[in-house]
Parts: C-alpha cells; structure tokens; sequence
C-alpha cells in the first residue's frame, strides 16, 4: 500500500474529516542529498473535521502526529500540516 494511502486510511478512520486532501509533494525534494528516492516522503496534508474543533495548532499537530507516528518512524521525511475544526 501506498503511502499517501496509508495516510488517508489512518486520517479518515482517525478524525472521519469533511475535508481531507493529501499532497504528495516529493517530486520537489528529489535533488535533496537526504531524500530516500522513494517519491513518497515529502507530504502536505489539508484536513477539517469536528475532531479538531476548539484544539490549539498544536493540540491539532499533535494529534495526527500520534495518527502517523509508524509512516513518520519510517517513509515520511516531512509533513505540513494544515488542520482546522468545522
């Protein structure tokens, strides 16, 4: 499975969004001596949903830090985050 699939399994079962959208952003790191070469390492994701109401920006950040904590051991080198409650 994909990576980008795996984040938006873990996002969807996790926080059930009304807004979910990911970004593989990879290609524009390529040329960065510590990029893995892989073409999923380097992610933007976009997500609303009533989990994230009334959480700071860190609350929030945290939250799917702890949702992704296996892909960001692992594949994920980088990952924006925007993330807003309804």
């Amino acid at each position: 499975m994909s990576v980008e699939k795996q984040i938006e399994d873990r996002m969807h079962m996790a926080f059930t969004p009304v807004q979910l959208e990911i970004i593989n952003e990879s290609h524009l790191h390529s040329h960065h001596r510590s990029s893995p070469g892989t073409g999923e390492s380097h992610f933007r994701i976009k997500i609303q949903a009533d989990a994230f109401t009334g959480k700071s920006r860190i609350e929030r950040h945290r939250m799917i830090h702890d949702v992704l904590a296996e892909q960001l051991a692992g594949p994920i080198h980088a990952l924006s985050i925007q993330a807003s409650g309804c």
